[in-house]
């Protein structure tokens, strides 16, 4: 089991210093996220103690079963699942400190709320629907503008970029319209000089499309199963000297 998380590793992590190469781009902006779902605590810690800094999880629930066996282990939490206004506790409770989901008003108003009761802060970035389909979660990015400017009225969050979760297609021109799309966001919102909002992060990007989503200036990368799964590739994918 660790030999093929490690494997699985530097193959990732080869093909994101390729893609960055190509992109002429530095591999330092470029942060691997391990999406732990359904993951064991135990395969997550080869991971962390190889290396690896940063995971999210997609489920509260996922997040307070595995939380007293990764609190000693050192790491970044974010969460990039769908965020109920009924589990933002849970979500302060447990050293979560990155939101990567937030779509809506509501969720920003209530989360504020929260926050400011605990007096603290938390990151966010705003999840815009790229692909324009309606069983994806996120603001419509027409109105992505008009949520950053709410969301800038409540000092406890603190907004860092966006993310988006671009089409699953084995099309990349049609992958990568998802990401160019949140590009022009962005671009628009730095336009927008908003007071106490940043723009460095585009999270976007996943094992079957990170070369793409590396060329269009994805920041975080999430990979999860092509990490924590079997061997991706053989040794041969990365030695074949015949290649």
């Amino acid at each position: 089991m660790k030999e093929d998380i490690l494997h699985n590793l530097e193959v990732i992590h080869n093909r994101i210093q390729s893609a960055c190469e190509k992109a002429g781009r530095n591999q330092s902006e470029v942060r691997l996220l391990l999406a732990t779902k359904t993951v064991s605590a135990e395969r997550i810690k080869i991971a962390l103690n190889n290396g690896q800094t940063l995971i999210a999880e997609n489920k509260v629930q996922e997040l307070k079963e595995k939380y007293e066996d990764l609190k000693d282990t050192p790491h970044e939490n974010h969460f990039i699942g769908h965020l109920q206004t009924n589990k933002i506790k849970d979500i302060l409770k447990y050293d979560v400190t990155c939101i990567q989901s937030l779509d809506r008003l509501e969720l920003a108003e209530k989360l504020h709320q929260k926050l400011l009761a605990e007096n603290r802060t938390i990151e966010v970035l705003i999840q815009v629907n790229t692909s324009n389909e309606v069983s994806k979660f996120g603001i419509d990015p027409e109105k992505a503008i008009e949520l950053v400017k709410s969301v800038s009225a409540f000092p406890t969050l603190k907004v860092k970029g966006l993310m988006t979760i671009g089409l699953f297609s084995a099309e990349t021109e049609k992958v990568r319209q998802c990401f160019k799309i949140l590009k022009k966001v962005q671009q628009e919102i730095i336009s927008e000089n908003i007071p106490s909002i940043e723009m460095k992060e585009l999270s976007m990007g996943m094992s079957g499309d990170l070369e793409t989503a590396i060329e269009e200036g994805a920041t975080i990368i999430r990979v999860g199963t092509a990490v924590f799964g079997a061997r991706i590739y053989p040794d041969s994918y990365y030695w074949n000297e015949e290649k």
